[in-house]
């Protein structure tokens, strides 16, 4: 008996296939795709600014051995987290560090500031660098190299160099005369001699770490004791110095040696009545006259130490002249 088809079967099953499939997900539709990462943000770009180098406490570069003294590096911008080193060099021998930006009070600049190392604290010659290293918040950029020059605080007669301008540059600013920059010459010696005196000390030309030290500290200013008489002369019988005075200030200040204890100085507030350009027959050299026959005049002789005129106020032959220049008829002179 021959099975008979039934019409219309695969038909209806070919309908329902297609159907089916498309319920089913395939294997690559069941997953969802992968996310590729995010790509990491890329870092900030250093800054760019200025870094400046000073040496502070070294006056131009220039100070005393053992005197405390530093670097001070700044930049315009302050970025947090800079790092910035400083070198300092001296003898070949080498010290840095490397220390953290700060901000200064303004929030504007950053700095860093390092004392001196000890070990190149008694250098003649110190060599400082500062400079912001690679890897930093500030693009790396190197300061103006600085040289900070070291003098011994002490000279001796006819003695050359940085220490005897440090020593004539203190002594001027005080108004004591000094004579040929850079040598401690003569005159620059009657210059420490005056200013011993003032500051009282020994009556001595020497030029020691002590005379340095009372310089530094601002002793040995002479006080002018009659600023309202102008233009004048005001002799210090008692510390043995005679000082030209211009608007309320000493101008010029000079060794002297007035008159002995037989002999003493008159005292008091006097007027330039004589002048005598020459020598006369005492030896007296470009006298300006005061009070009878008391003057301010030139000698060979001016001891240091001790009073030795005969009431006048002797002063070195080499200071006369301008001296002399100085003090005009009618010209106050006083005397204590």
């Amino acid at each position: 008996m021959t099975q008979r088809r039934l019409p219309g079967r695969r038909t209806a099953l070919a309908a329902v296939l297609p159907a089916a499939v498309l319920l089913v997900p395939t294997a690559a539709h069941a997953q969802s795709p992968a996310v590729p990462p995010a790509p990491a943000p890329a870092p900030p770009a250093p800054v760019v600014t200025k870094l400046t180098l000073v040496t502070e406490k070294a006056r131009g570069g220039e100070v005393l051995k053992g005197e405390k003294w530093r670097a001070l590096a700044v930049t315009d911008q302050f970025v947090a987290g800079t790092k910035v080193r400083v070198t300092f060099t001296a003898k070949g021998k080498r010290s840095s560090k490397t220390v953290t930006l700060k901000q200064q009070k303004d929030g504007e600049k950053g700095y860093v500031r390092l004392n001196v190392p000890g070990k190149v604290s008694k250098s003649s010659r110190v060599v400082v660098r500062a400079a912001i290293p690679k890897n930093q918040p500030i693009a790396t950029t190197v300061a103006k190299t600085k040289v900070v020059l070291q003098a011994t605080p002490n000279v001796s007669a006819g003695e050359r160099g940085l220490a005897v301008r440090m020593l004539q540059e203190m002594l001027a600013d005080k108004a004591y005369v000094i004579g040929k920059k850079g040598v401690y010459d003569a005159r620059t010696q009657r210059a420490v001699l005056a200013f011993r005196k003032v500051a009282r000390m020994s009556a001595t030309s020497e030029a020691n770490s002590a005379v340095f030290r009372a310089l530094r500290a601002g002793k040995g200013r002479f006080k002018v004791k009659f600023p309202s008489h102008g233009r004048h002369v005001e002799g210090d019988i008692e510390r043995r110095v005679l000082v030209l005075v211009d608007k309320g200030k000493a101008i010029r200040i000079y060794h002297t040696s007035p008159g002995k204890p037989s002999t003493p100085t008159i005292r008091g507030s006097f007027h330039v009545y004589m002048k005598d350009p020459g020598t006369n027959a005492k030896g007296m050299y470009k006298s300006s006259y005061f009070i009878r026959g008391y003057a301010v005049h030139g000698y060979p002789e001016v001891p240091a130490g001790y009073s030795a005129s005969h009431g006048c106020f002797r002063v070195p032959m080499s200071d006369a002249a301008s001296i002399y220049a100085f003090m005009t008829i009618g010209m106050p002179v006083d005397t204590y």
